[in-house]
């Protein structure tokens, strides 16, 4: 890591996230125990570059339409498309969920273990093969996208480069920030604190007990919310 970040900033922070977390999670179907490594995958691919808010009241619905890999790789895209409809991108999530939906059953449903396999699937990406790892393989391995980029950023100090997926300092920090035995808890943590206090256009500084050692609000005078 680039800029020097010190084992003991890192472990304050992952204690208050998750005493934040206990009293302030938001809680979603996909976040219950006990569900499929099918039910898991597809609700990480409706949250890519969508609200949670927005795939909660719509994963559901989509889980009891299309029940398995067998059922997406069967439907039609122009149909599956006008289904996804709700959660936006839908021309494009559906030609690739198709194309997922086939690949997984060509490998009979079996999640590859290793990185290299993982990020070979149709749809995968850094974000949803981090989510595999993390919920499939039990892997400490971070949910890092804007979200939490930006609380990571405004805390520990901002990225260089403007693709979140190359930047060596926020991926080596985010990988920091979730090497804890729970891993899952930190990163939903963090999800969470994005969207109701550390908001991207008016952060509510003023319920953050953070803002003190916070670098975004200490280097720029937010004003309290």
């Amino acid at each position: 890591m680039e800029k020097e970040i010190s084992g003991t900033e890192i472990k304050l922070f992952q204690q208050w996230l998750l005493a934040w977390f206990e009293g302030n999670r938001r809680f979603f179907a996909w976040r219950e125990a006990h569900l499929s490594n099918y039910q898991l995958i597809i609700s990480e691919v409706l949250l890519q570059r969508t609200k949670a808010e927005t795939v909660a009241g719509f994963y559901e619905r989509f889980i009891l339409t299309y029940p398995s890999w067998h059922s997406i790789a069967a439907a039609n895209v122009e149909e599956l498309a006008l289904v996804l409809k709700p959660v936006g991108l839908y021309n494009q999530r559906a030609k690739r969920l198709s194309a997922l939906a086939k690949h997984m059953i060509e490998i009979n449903g079996e999640i590859p273990e290793e990185r290299e396999l993982l990020n070979k699937i149709p749809f995968m990406g850094q974000y949803i093969a981090n989510a595999v790892e993390l919920l499939i393989h039990k892997r400490q391995k971070p949910l890092i996208d804007v979200n939490m980029a930006r609380v990571l950023e405004r805390y520990f100090g901002p990225r260089e480069k403007a693709d979140i997926r190359y930047d060596r300092y926020l991926q080596a920090l985010a990988h920091q920030v979730v090497k804890h035995k729970n891993s899952k808890e930190i990163s939903w943590a963090i999800l969470d604190f994005a969207a109701i206090v550390c908001q991207a256009r008016k952060p509510k500084c003023s319920l953050c007990s953070l803002s003190v050692t916070c670098k975004f609000f200490n280097n720029y005078n937010i004003p309290y919310i």
